[in-house]
């Protein structure tokens, strides 16, 4: 029976690659011949953890708009209908609801962990340039998508953060109208926000994905240790011409990975099945409610993974500069490779200037999120805010001064396996 099958499969295989010789060897140049460094940790489960995620949104997502009606007047009813009368509807939506937040977790910890080993350092910023258009896109997909439900939240979230661009001088206002195709967020909104979620943004974030993976398989991965394994000592057991420090991707990695994948989907069916608001940060209790142009919620506030830029922009009193500081946190993201001036990339070997001022960064962000997550009245946090911002951006502004002065170890020739 084995061997039938192996024939079998064994012919298929012969007749693709007779009828399209390209597709094997770029399966064998990005899988079975990519060498990638034997020491990944922890840290390198996200990047995979991520692709699953995007293909969870995107099938879930598909079974989502065959229910969903894109109007005013409809879309909180049939988001109901899906829920209700939907033969598994609520399983679906809470999958991609989740799986939302689930891809920012995982995309903050993946960007966490090339800040920690310095995988945007040369000969990597393209893959970095790329992986930040990612997430700028990622961010632009999740608010159009938080609009479509129309609740309550959805509709005055899209009125906040649509009327920012008012701020802009002289084209502001009517930004804002082209924006909305009306005064107020409407049908107009809806459905040029459900083109742009569904079909024109997933498509630009499938092509940035392919060309940050194309990339890195390029100049090859970083590992924990910053040491570039084509540079090292070569020769091994089975060939003589690879570098001795890496494996092949497939099986090795794919085979980790799928340990990875495991645990991250046990952990996301705990919060399916019995969480799937996690107390109101991944679904918003008023967005249970429909939208209602007349009732403004007590406390508009954005999902949990912009909580930080809206905090930024909340604590400058000018409303203009408040814009201006949100959208350069997130350009000044973009400079990292080159305000980098160490010549050791892992922090594995840097000094306790670079340890205590990376965690004093990423404390700092996760504190901006709890305070853009609160009302925002009190004037002790507004403060705090406001140190907290100044440090976001003195932190990269001073990285070239501190990089250079920081005390570094000696980093070894060849990759280690400690953690």
């Amino acid at each position: 029976m084995a061997n039938i099958f192996t024939r079998t499969a064994n012919g298929v295989m012969d007749w693709v690659n007779e009828r399209a010789p390209g597709m094997m060897p770029a399966y064998r140049k990005h899988m079975t011949e990519y060498y990638a460094p034997k020491n990944f940790n922890l840290w390198y489960y996200f990047g995979s953890l991520a692709l699953l995620v995007l293909v969870n949104q995107i099938v879930t997502g598909i079974f989502l708009t065959m229910h969903f009606k894109p109007s005013a007047a409809e879309a909180f009813s049939s988001v109901e209908y899906i829920m209700r009368d939907v033969e598994w509807g609520w399983l679906i939506r809470y999958m991609h609801s989740t799986g939302a937040s689930m891809f920012f977790i995982v995309v903050y910890l993946h960007m966490f962990r090339g800040l920690m080993y310095g995988s945007y350092q040369k000969p990597r910023e393209l893959v970095w340039i790329l992986g930040m258009l990612i997430y700028l896109v990622l961010m632009a997909e999740a608010f159009m998508g938080y609009v479509l439900p129309w609740g309550q939240m959805s509709f005055w979230g899209a009125k906040v953060i649509i009327s920012l661009f008012g701020a802009i001088p002289v084209i502001g206002n009517g930004l804002v109208e082209w924006i909305m195709g009306d005064y107020l967020p409407g049908d107009a909104t809806l459905n040029r926000f459900f083109a742009l979620h569904v079909i024109a943004l997933p498509l630009v974030l499938l092509l940035l994905v392919v060309l940050h993976l194309g990339a890195l398989h390029e100049v090859g991965s970083n590992n924990p240790d910053g040491v570039d394994v084509k540079k090292g000592p070569k020769g091994n057991r089975w060939d003589a011409n690879k570098p001795k420090d890496a494996i092949p991707f497939h099986p090795y990695y794919t085979v980790k990975d799928l340990v990875g994948v495991g645990f991250f989907l046990i952990l996301a069916a705990f919060v399916i099945f019995f969480a799937p608001a996690f107390g109101g940060w991944f679904l918003e209790h008023d967005n249970f409610t429909e939208a209602n142009r007349l009732v403004t919620p007590a406390h508009i506030k954005p999902v949990w993974y912009y909580t930080p830029y809206y905090a930024m922009l909340r604590v400058i009193p000018d409303k203009l500069g408040g814009v201006i500081v949100m959208f350069s946190a997130i350009a000044i993201l973009f400079a990292v490779p080159w305000l980098d001036r160490s010549k050791v990339k892992s922090y594995r070997y840097r000094g306790l200037l670079s340890w205590g001022l990376l965690l004093a960064f990423a404390a700092s962000f996760i504190w901006l999120g709890k305070i853009g997550a609160g009302p925002g009245t009190d004037p002790v946090e507004t403060q705090v805010g406001r140190v907290l911002t100044f440090y976001y951006f003195a932190f990269f502004i001073t990285m070239p001064l501190w990089t250079k002065l920081d005390k570094t170890k000696p980093v070894p020739e060849r990759v280690t396996m400690h953690d």
